[in-house]
């Protein structure tokens, strides 16, 4: 039954499969071309066989065949593109061609837990040589009552077809196929068991439950499915949809949040996924293991990219035509993992699926948010206010702290101990037998303006502009800032209906407030020769103190402090690089609302 790499029965062609996996179904569709059935046999029971042939035919979209056992235990079965029963039942309904249903209907079946190879070893071994290897590891393993009753079951219906002539493709489990072998060269009479099943329903899966119950990543189903389209092509491999998937997000990433991964982190990414799933046995790491590699090779904004991306199945329809049903990984008994992902305020989610405790709501139709943005009446979100206006006194304080270091000198004790003893000096010189004391010079006057410059943002060749939106916002109160400063568009990236999430290229917050007017019309500032040299010069014409604080990773220019020394104000430079990078990043993100309004609600989303 087994020879010229084939698993065959007289005029019957075997093809065992691990369900759900996308490996099996393209070697489903290889034989199926290659034998050209004139009928298809599946593991299914004859009991399910209206609402699984309608679940097939509404491919690409989404079914789940639903029913209630005697003992009130619900069962689910999700029609998936990359299960290779579905795809023979699909093939065979694309050449009208018979299908057959030769399963037992079974109730309180266990589940099977058994450990297999991962499936992509199919494609360095070879389909039959990974089916051989299983028979010869579990020819004589027990089988329990349920599992004989269905192999009897369909040992005899394949005897029946087979009785036919006519060429049949029988697609089953792998665990079946030992049992079966062993018992086909044997007649075989009929089984007693469930003719007919009532309450079986057939309904249309919600979108967020495609995120969360699909066997294979939703991202790899949607690229099955492309390939299905295709004519000749054949060959999808699992490892460069990953990677893929990885730059899809890495892009997206780049596009949302102004970051770009390096080529280092991208190869720790896929070194850590790949040893992650060599713990767990696995050829080629799965979801879970990717997103934990993103998290740990960049941060939590770029593996909720690649959890965002890799959970979308694109064939959705908002009028299915049948119910809409809506699952968990516990309704279907999966064997669930859990991630958060931190990305500014926490917000808790699960693999796949938000958690319950806090669900974050999505757009009805993609863009819908986007579409909607009005930005006539813009404001900002109160809770990030605080966290930036926090940060422009920290940086007040550490500005006088590394001055205040600057200012300060170091001397051998003649008289007086000045401002103490400077262990650290007197030690290096110890073998001179002195002592050295410090002088500290206090810093006169204080700080009434703070420039940040995240990124210079210089236009390129074409004269475009990463961060081109230009605001100059006033405080609402006397506890905030005067702010300006230059961002990537509002409405460009949303976070909820009204609400948008933008990026700082810089900024420039200025005090007392109520006293700035709009920094990129005013053209007294028309000399500066970028944006970062603008919000400075407006931060130095502005401040009503000594001082002007001015971060950024290039110094300020010789002719802003000849202005500042003009005007009796003073620059205090810090180089970006000694501020906690953690800290920027999340200084750096904000939201923008389209009206006070949105202030009620936006807690829901941001």
């Amino acid at each position: 039954m087994t020879e010229n790499n084939r698993i065959q029965w007289e005029n019957v062609r075997l093809v065992p499969i691990l369900h759900n996996r996308m490996e099996f179904a393209l070697e489903v569709r290889r034989q199926f071309n290659e034998f050209r059935p004139e009928r298809v046999a599946v593991e299914y029971p004859f009991t399910l066989k209206d609402p699984l042939l309608k679940a097939v035919q509404r491919l690409p979209l989404l079914s789940v065949v639903h029913y209630r056992e005697k003992d009130g235990t619900f069962i689910y079965l999700t029609v998936e593109p990359t299960d290779g029963q579905v795809e023979a039942m699909r093939l065979a309904q694309e050449k009208g061609i018979p299908i057959q249903f030769v399963d037992r209907d079974t109730e309180g079946y266990p589940l099977d837990n058994t450990p297999l190879p991962d499936p992509y070893a199919i494609t360095k071994v070879g389909y039959f040589m990974y089916c051989q290897a299983y028979l010869q590891t579990h020819r004589d393993d027990p089988r329990s009552l349920e599992d004989e009753l269905r192999e009897k079951t369909m040992a005899y219906h394949l005897q029946q077809l087979q009785e036919s002539g006519k060429r049949t493709l029988f697609v089953c489990g792998l665990y079946h196929l030992p049992g079966i072998l062993n018992i086909l060269g044997q007649t075989q009479t009929v089984v007693i068991g469930r003719r007919n099943r009532e309450g079986v329903g057939l309904a249309h899966l919600h979108r967020e439950s495609s995120r969360e119950i699909l066997a294979e990543m939703p991202f790899l189903a949607a690229e099955y499915e492309r390939l299905r389209s295709e004519e000749g092509n054949e060959v999808l491999d699992r490892m460069a949809v990953n990677s893929t998937l990885m730059e899809t997000a890495k892009e997206n990433h780049r596009k949302k949040n102004k970051e770009e991964l390096s080529p280092g982190q991208i190869k720790v990414l896929f070194k850590f996924a790949r040893n992650y799933a060599l713990l767990t046995r696995g050829l080629v790491p799965g979801f879970y293991q990717l997103i934990i590699a993103a998290r740990g090779a960049a941060d939590d904004n770029f593996a909720y990219e690649v959890w965002e991306k890799g959970s979308e199945y694109p064939w959705q329809s908002e009028d299915p035509g049948l119910p809409v049903l809506r699952l968990s990984g516990e309704d279907l008994f999966l064997d669930e993992k859990r991630i958060r992902f931190h990305r500014q305020m926490k917000t808790f989610r699960r693999r796949l699926v938000p958690v319950p405790i806090r669900e974050k709501k999505r757009e009805k139709v993609p863009g819908e948010w986007k579409k909607n943005f009005q930005a006539d009446y813009i404001c900002s979100y109160p809770p990030e206010d605080v966290v930036v206006e926090g940060y422009g006194h920290y940086l007040q304080k550490k500005a006088f702290e590394i001055k205040a270091e600057e200012n300060s000198r170091i001397v051998p004790f003649v008289s007086s101990m000045m401002d103490g003893l400077d262990i650290r000096q007197t030690i290096r010189e110890w073998p001179q037998k002195k002592i050295y004391v410090k002088e500290e010079r206090p810093l006169r006057g204080k700080v009434g303006s703070v420039a940040v410059i995240f990124d210079p943002d210089l236009p390129d060749r074409e004269g475009k502009e990463a961060f081109p939106w230009k605001v100059t916002w006033l405080g609402e109160h006397s506890q905030e800032s005067d702010m300006a400063f230059y961002a990537t568009p509002a409405g460009e990236v949303m976070d909820g209906p009204g609400i948008s999430r933008c990026q700082y290229g810089g900024f420039m917050l200025t005090y007392p407030p109520l006293r700035v007017y709009d920094i990129w019309k005013d053209p007294f500032f028309d000399a500066a020769r970028n944006k970062p040299e603008r919000l400075l010069m407006a931060a130095i014409d502005y401040c009503l103190e000594k001082n002007v604080v001015y971060v950024a990773a290039d110094p300020p220019s010789g002719w802003c402090h000849s202005l500042a020394a003009k005007l009796g104000k003073r620059i205090i430079y810090i180089p970006v690089g000694v501020l906690s990078p953690v800290t920027l990043k999340k200084i750096r993100q904000f939201h923008v609302l389209e009206g006070h309004h949105i202030r009620k609600i936006a807690r829901q989303y941001i």
